[in-house]
């Protein structure tokens, strides 16, 4: 129990680090060449991790959703980086509230499930909170701000990378920790490749823009997602996926006071309000089901 708080405090901490490095890359960087890159180092890491690799003894069922989670997890880290390149950490990390908005949505078209009192409740707080956090340049709210691209992005990014959470806890319960991870970083990079590929990248004028700043950032983006990417594959095997999902909401928090420090972006004390008004909203949904 003690290793599983652990491990759900670490990745509360460790997600908006990574945020914080990539949106920092993206200063120098195009999103997909830092999306590219950051995976590939993971992979050559993970390449080590499974070198004595059991391939014949793995159910074809980790293949299969290792492959669609790699899929999904290329796309919604390149939109939260391409989100990022655009648009305020302090307002990019509470939108991940939405979520369960979404969850609620799919749930509704898919199987008919409706929500209780509690998840209404827990939308109209979303909402709510979204007032405070959401910036349009003026005081009032209106729902003109989901046409900012970078708000957009963040949010279809949520919706990929909210179907991959649900294939990682399939591949971890056909394979285990250490599999799981090397999937994620492997299939990953494999999806990213084409992405970067289409997206005619200058590579030679990316890699100019190297130095040894950058390549410590690159370095600090790779341990904070391995380090995330390890936390959240724990909690998942411990635990059901939307509690867990519910409880790493605690981190939209941190995604605005590092907005703040890191970044020095306006509106700090609104924020974090709207941001805990998210965060109780996301909780009633998920938890209270």
């Amino acid at each position: 129990m003690i290793i599983l708080v652990l491990a759900i405090v670490t990745r509360i901490i460790a997600n908006p680090i990574s945020n914080v490095f990539q949106k920092q890359l993206t200063n120098k960087h195009h999103p997909l060449f830092v999306n590219f890159v950051s995976y590939g180092i993971l992979s050559l890491v993970s390449i080590f991790l499974i070198l004595d690799f059991p391939f014949n003894t793995i159910p074809t069922n980790f293949w299969y959703y290792s492959l669609i989670g790699g899929l999904f997890g290329a796309l919604g880290n390149g939109f939260i980086i391409k989100a990022l390149q655009k648009g305020e950490l302090s307002v990019l990390g509470p939108i991940n509230a939405y979520k369960s908005i979404v969850g609620i949505i799919f749930a509704f078209l898919l199987i008919g499930e409706l929500p209780n009192a509690w998840g209404l409740f827990g939308v109209v707080l979303i909402i709510v909170g979204s007032y405070f956090v959401l910036d349009n340049g003026t005081d009032q709210f209106t729902w003109a701000v989901f046409k900012q691209p970078a708000i957009q992005y963040r949010i279809v990014a949520l919706v990929f990378t909210g179907i991959q959470a649900v294939t990682d806890k399939q591949v971890i319960l056909h394979s285990n920790l250490t599999y799981a991870f090397a999937g994620w970083c492997i299939f990953g990079f494999l999806f990213s490749i084409p992405l970067f590929l289409v997206s005619r990248i200058n590579i030679r004028q990316q890699l100019s823009h190297f130095s040894k700043k950058i390549t410590l950032t690159y370095l600090g983006l790779c341990l904070s997602v391995g380090i995330m990417v390890l936390c959240t594959n724990y909690a998942f095997k411990n635990m059901q996926v939307g509690t867990a999902l519910a409880l790493f909401q605690i981190s939209i928090l941190l995604t605005v006071l590092f907005g703040h420090h890191f970044f020095n972006e306006k509106g700090i004390l609104k924020k974090i309000t709207g941001a805990m008004i998210m965060i109780a909203g996301s909780l009633l949904i998920i938890l209270l089901k």
